[in-house]
């Protein structure tokens, strides 16, 4: 996240002593990536973070291929997933490669008996249906329908819920997830053609620190497994933080979409980018503008990439038989495009009030057999006259 924030109390200079009331130190954690060349915090703690107390025994959570090498569309009825009550539990993973893990989710219970901690992945929650807190060791993030939580691998966090009716699409990915590079400056600052800036981020406030020990529940992803790990002291001491590192969200309701006289191609639409994948935001706009434009789009093969559609809101004016939480997933190396009638019938049309989220992918995705179970297993055939 190219955008410096701070909470709490920091030090004047970095790698000084900064020392509590008592005159006791307080204990300086660099969190950073890429070594110590990529985005990185100063956080100070309270307490060590590194009492480690006892080790649980580990829990392999890596997902199974049904279909290693897929050559079928599919449409997925993503709120099929069942409601469960734990939020890791929830997590049902229906596509996944080497580079990312694609889930749904429908928690009904708050994350609050334990903490939880990707250290394999960078997160990217969307927040379909559902309202509440992001809390993490470096402040708390308010969310409500619509929202991105972008949470960089390593940090500790718990996400409180309001109510039981949340739906949530999860992409994990292991690359670094960033917004796009053409949207910045050298600096790091959102150009003005960007279709959103810095103003539109929820960034990290309201900083609890917990100085507390006693036994401290982290379950921590790594290689595939959840480490079930007790800690000595709160994992949410920090007394201040400041740096680039950190949690933050952004609803897609502020995504500006770039329009033009004849259909713009997806890449329009392109809100975070890896060096693996990209996440697009598809939002009501108006349609093209040229006299004989064909507002939708032209049918287009996928070559390098498979292509994966999270349906949220709206009608979605190339496609038939669609609901919101759907997924389709149109494989690379087979063309796909509007469905019969669609793009005869979107001429004339001068807006659309569509809402989605799109994932291309550069390596294929593998499908795993609870994604065959919610597929409506005739998707691929949609495309033939009626």
């Amino acid at each position: 996240m190219p955008l410096y924030h701070k909470q709490g109390k920091i030090p004047q200079k970095r790698h000084i002593q900064f020392r509590k009331p008592s005159g006791e130190l307080y204990y300086e954690q660099l969190f950073g990536t890429i070594g110590f060349d990529g985005m990185s915090s100063l956080l100070y703690h309270e307490h060590r973070p590194t009492q480690v107390k006892s080790i649980g025994e580990s829990i392999d959570v890596s997902p199974k291929a049904a279909i290693e090498k897929n050559m079928r569309s599919l449409k997925l009825i993503g709120f099929d997933v069942p409601q469960k009550k734990d939020f890791l539990d929830s997590r049902t993973t229906v596509l996944f490669n080497n580079d990312c893990h694609i889930s749904l989710a429908a928690p009904q219970h708050s994350l609050d008996s334990y903490f939880y901690k990707n250290a394999d992945a960078d997160e990217l929650i969307f927040i379909h249906k559902g309202s509440g807190k992001l809390k993490t060791l470096m402040g708390e993030i308010r969310f409500v329908n619509g929202d991105y939580l972008i949470i960089p691998r390593g940090i500790i966090y718990q996400i409180e819920f309001d109510d039981e009716n949340n739906r949530l699409f999860i992409v994990e990915s292991f690359h670094p997830i960033y917004t796009p590079k053409r949207y910045r400056n050298w600096f790091g600052q959102h150009l003005e053609h960007a279709p959103f800036c810095e103003r539109d981020f929820k960034l990290p406030e309201n900083l609890q620190t917990h100085d507390e020990q006693g036994d401290f529940l982290i379950k921590i992803k790594k290689q595939g497994m959840v480490h079930p790990m007790i800690y000595a002291t709160h994992p949410f001491d920090v007394i201040g933080w400041d740096g680039y590192n950190f949690a933050y969200g952004f609803s897609i309701h502020n995504f500006e979409p770039i329009t033009g006289r004849v259909h713009q191609p997806p890449p329009v639409h392109q809100t975070f980018e890896t060096s693996a994948f990209v996440v697009c935001s598809f939002v009501p706009r108006l349609y093209d503008y040229h006299p004989l434009a064909i507002p939708a789009p032209y049918n287009h093969s996928n070559i390098d990439s498979d292509e994966v559609l999270y349906y949220v809101a709206g009608d979605f004016m190339s496609r038939t038989g669609i609901d919101q939480g759907y997924i389709t997933l149109h494989p690379a190396g087979i063309p796909h495009g509007p469905h019969p009638g669609t793009y005869e019938a979107s001429i004339g049309k001068t807006r659309t009030e569509e809402l989605a989220v799109m994932v291309d992918t550069f390596r294929p995705l593998k499908v795993t057999q609870a994604a065959l179970e919610i597929d409506d297993g005739k998707y691929y055939k949609s495309w033939l006259p009626h």
